[in-house]
């Protein structure tokens, strides 16, 4: 198994995310492509001490982008978990 900083990469902290984690108590991460479910929540449960209901997984493909001067590159392919908690559960995102 994996160390759980490996698979959890970086909260993502959006005005949605926000909504989610007020009123859902759903919490969004950013994991690696090849991530489990299983790994992510065995992931959130080690790191947060906290108990995990459900975990939802979503990728959002790269899109293609052009800057001013006519460069074409490209934004990257990502994962991203939607992850339930308990009820009860928080977790303090301020610190």
């Amino acid at each position: 198994m994996r160390d759980h900083r490996t698979i959890l990469r970086r909260i993502w902290m959006t005005e949605k995310a926000t909504i989610l984690g007020e009123t859902r108590n759903q919490y969004l991460f950013e994991v690696p492509r090849d991530a489990t479910k299983q790994e992510i929540r065995k992931a959130v449960e080690r790191a947060f001490s906290k108990k995990v209901v459900a975990v939802n997984t979503l990728r959002s493909p790269g899109k293609i982008r052009r800057g001013r001067v006519g460069r074409v590159g490209k934004s990257p392919t990502r994962k991203k978990a939607i992850v339930t908690l308990a009820p009860g559960e928080k977790l303090d995102l301020t610190a």
